[in-house]
């Protein structure tokens, strides 16, 4: 059964992999035929909806923080995800830390669009966020998106080596045997365990 579980955690892990490939080679959502794997479309249209409700929620904190804040509740969710996870089951970060990643991986496709506006928006006459926040700016835009860009890839990357040095220590601790306890010892010095 432990062999079963190591191999199922690799399986997801390899698939997660096979992911972060697509993120770094193929992930285009503003081209005409863009068609990410299912498993990406759904995470993409959770943190879509996400998105939108860090600009609900962030309105009232001024234009600035309203427009940013899309983006930033976006990161901030999973992040959260992650330091909980880190606290509570450190051998589950992989999946909070991949969503970290490929939330930062969205947004600087976000960012990269700002001054040429190809994205389709969730309705016709809005604003698209990073333009407003860069003036369509494509000097500050490419340097901002390709920095999100390198950190999203790298936080996935890192999450998938976490994943799998947590899932190899599981099932080496699991194969080790138990050592003796000294505590019977400690309580009685001087007899033998």
């Amino acid at each position: 059964m432990k062999h079963f579980i190591l191999c199922l955690k690799l399986f997801v892990f390899s698939y997660l992999g096979y992911l972060l490939f697509f993120l770094a080679s193929a992930y285009e959502p503003s081209s005409p035929g863009f068609s990410p794997p299912f498993s990406l479309w759904v995470l993409d249209t959770i943190n879509l909806y996400i998105h939108e409700a860090g600009h609900l929620f962030l309105r009232p904190f001024g234009q600035f923080i309203h427009v940013l804040g899309g983006s930033l509740v976006q990161v901030l969710i999973p992040l959260a995800l992650l330091i909980v996870t880190w606290r509570q089951n450190a051998g589950q970060i992989v999946y909070a830390g991949f969503w970290l990643g490929e939330n930062m991986i969205n947004v600087s496709v976000y960012i990269q669009d700002a001054p040429f506006r190809k994205l389709r928006l969730i309705a016709k006459g809005l604003i698209h966020d990073w333009w407003w926040l860069l003036n369509g700016d494509e000097a500050i835009s490419a340097p901002l998106s390709e920095t999100v860009f390198l950190l999203g890839l790298a936080i996935c990357a890192l999450a998938l080596a976490a994943g799998v040095f947590y899932a190899v220590k599981a099932f080496g601790e699991e194969r080790a045997p138990a050592a003796p306890s000294l505590a019977w010892s400690r309580q009685f010095p001087g007899r033998a365990v």
